[in-house]
């Protein structure tokens, strides 16, 4: 049931076992899975969506992706 929808921001799951939490976190497509918690948020961590809930990822290091391109310019001079 929670993977029934066109959209994949984010999903909380709240739980005391911590296996449960690494089974079921694994299994939801989505881009931030909270564990007993919401919103949890920090800009070390990249945060954006899956299916139509975002392109790419704001926030830390894998934000900037968006805004460069890796180039390979090979010189035998």
């Amino acid at each position: 049931i929670a993977n029934d929808s066109p959209y994949g921001l984010a999903a909380s799951l709240w739980t005391d076992s911590l296996s449960r939490v690494h089974r079921v976190a694994g299994r939801l497509r989505a881009g931030t899975v909270s564990v007993n918690t919401v919103d949890a948020l920090s800009p070390m961590t990249p945060f954006g969506g899956v299916k139509q809930s975002g392109f790419g990822r704001d926030l830390s290091l894998h934000a900037l992706d968006k805004y460069t391109a890796l180039k390979t310019t090979w010189i035998k001079y």
